[in-house]
């Protein structure tokens, strides 16, 4: 059982890296939540991130779940504790993202098959959530670091996969890549509050679409 969930675990973090991006949607209203994950996937972004802050969470992630093909990769974000996790990764989430890195929500996402990518500041901090078990490390907040950041870190610390978020746009999304973070996490610049409270989902699409070309454009460069 345990080898099938790691197996299950190691498919998610594979699909993440290629995908390149995580589309964090945080939304007071989530009655217009499958209108933006359809226009986000129509535009080519199959990891979406549902975080804890939308209204039910656990209940809109179980119903995205239930009705999204198998291909798209559906997870939690804004996860604080190891029950949340729990409720969340048995509602049907494949990855947990927290902004703080705590062990026992590590621990909870494994022992449910989903990836963990807990929040880490410094080097010291990364390396332990590493040592814990993360699949992948949560850059954050980046927008106070930069992309230099990620190079240095990943210097010495090769192993690391990074995800830096909070910061990432699509105009800036290629100098992450280039600096060596695996998958970028990124929420407003992507998912446009206007656009959505205007009802131009195409807007979201577009965005999808420049962002994995500039994802795609950076990868063939490093």
């Amino acid at each position: 059982m345990t080898a099938t969930l790691d197996e299950a675990r190691a498919g998610v973090i594979s699909a993440l890296e290629g995908c390149g991006v995580v589309a964090v949607i945080r939304m007071r209203d989530p009655r217009r939540i499958r209108s933006v994950v359809d226009a986000l996937l129509k535009g080519g972004v199959r990891a979406i991130e549902v975080t804890m802050t939308v209204p039910d969470a656990a209940a809109v992630i179980g119903e995205l779940a239930a009705s999204l093909p198998e291909a798209v990769l559906l997870g939690a974000g804004t996860v604080l504790d190891s029950d949340a996790a729990r409720r969340v990764v048995d509602s049907g989430a494949r990855f947990v993202v927290s902004p703080v890195f705590r062990s026992d929500i590590v621990t909870a996402a494994h022992r449910g098959g989903a990836a963990a990518a807990p929040g880490c500041f410094s080097p010291t901090e990364m390396l332990a959530a590493h040592d814990a078990g993360a699949d992948l490390v949560k850059v954050f907040p980046a927008t106070a670091l930069g992309p230099g950041f990620i190079k240095d870190v990943r210097g010495p610390l090769p192993q690391l996969r990074l995800m830096p978020t909070g910061g990432v746009t699509i105009e800036n999304a290629g100098d992450w890549i280039r600096a060596g973070a695996a998958v970028l996490g990124i929420g407003s610049a992507l998912v446009d509050a206007a656009a959505i409270e205007a009802g131009r989902f195409e807007a979201i699409t577009g965005n999808a679409q420049r962002l994995l070309a500039t994802i795609a454009a950076a990868r063939q460069e490093r």
